[in-house]
């Protein structure tokens, strides 16, 4: 199991993330990623599950035609972790790719 970052690794982090934050009230980090159209945000999506499934860490996700909200948080580590800044960054590349 992950450990949970503490407040300021997690901070560092989200410096390096653009547009993620922190969600309030609860040890998690989150994202609303724009693309031009369904098709767009949908490819989005099934890239990000490739690399998730592989690495066994899954995002809690919704879509709503050319818009994907993203949540990240390690369940069994009760928190953010390492795994989740690396899935973040992957998410950051593959978005960028996208557009």
């Amino acid at each position: 199991m992950a450990g949970r970052l503490s407040a300021e690794p997690r901070k560092s982090a989200l410096k390096e993330l653009s547009g993620w934050s922190e969600v309030p009230g609860r040890e998690a980090i989150a994202k609303t990623f724009t693309f031009r159209d369904f098709n767009e945000a949908f490819g989005f999506m099934t890239r990000v599950a490739l690399i998730a499934e592989k690495r066994d860490h899954h995002p809690e996700w919704r879509n709503v035609y050319k818009t994907v909200d993203v949540v990240l948080a390690t369940h069994d580590a009760g928190g953010v972790t390492a795994r989740d800044i690396e899935l973040a960054r992957a998410m950051e590349a593959i978005a960028k790719q996208a557009g």
